[in-house]
């Protein structure tokens, strides 16, 4: 079964789906550990009402961070995650945790990159920029990564028309619920030893 342990630095809506599905079966996985930057995270309940492990680790609980990395490494190992989901987390990896999960990095990222992505594109940011841009449609992605926000090798893609009425709030919640089916669809067909081989 895959073992999947997330990070998440705030609400964490991406990572209670993949609770969900593993709960109902939909998901042949399980979690096995969400790591939070930030100690109030709701990420992190989310994760205790499901019964899962958690651990708050950041700046605050190791400020030098190579130590941080390592500390963070060393949890993922501990818990037998063979696979990493970034659940909205806010902050770069460090190269341990990089090496140590290598192609086993995923990320979801709100448009269609490698538009709208990079630096200071999060959350509603990119759904504004993507508006304002005067684009036809956006979508989600599902991606690796690597060293650089958003550059990894992209996975799979979703579409989502932009109507004509659409705020940044509305486009938003339209690209969350196709984000979430997405990302769901992906993590079952590396959850296949065949697929799973292939990265």
């Amino acid at each position: 079964m895959m073992r999947i342990a997330a990070m998440a630095s705030h609400g964490g809506s991406v990572l209670q789906a993949v609770l969900d599905a593993c709960h109902s079966g939909e998901l042949a996985a399980e979690v096995v550990l969400v790591v939070s930057n930030n100690s109030d995270a709701q990420a992190l309940q989310r994760a205790r009402s499901a019964g899962i492990p958690t651990l708050h680790l950041s700046s605050r609980t190791h400020p030098d961070p190579d130590a941080l990395d390592k500390a963070t490494t060393n949890a993922l190992q501990q818990a037998g995650a063979d696979w990493l989901l970034l659940a909205g987390y806010m902050k770069k990896l460090g190269p341990n945790i990089l090496n140590a999960y290598r192609n086993r990095i995923l990320n979801t990222h709100p448009a269609l990159l490698p538009k709208f992505g990079g630096q200071g594109f999060y959350g509603r940011r990119v759904h504004e920029a993507v508006l304002a841009a005067g684009e036809p449609e956006s979508g989600a992605t599902v991606h690796l990564v690597d060293e650089t926000y958003d550059s990894g090798p992209i996975l799979a893609q979703v579409r989502v028309p932009i109507r004509s009425n659409d705020t940044a709030a509305s486009l938003e919640e339209r690209v969350k619920v196709a984000e979430r089916k997405l990302l769901l669809a992906t993590l079952t067909l590396l959850a296949e030893p065949k697929q799973a081989a292939g990265y």
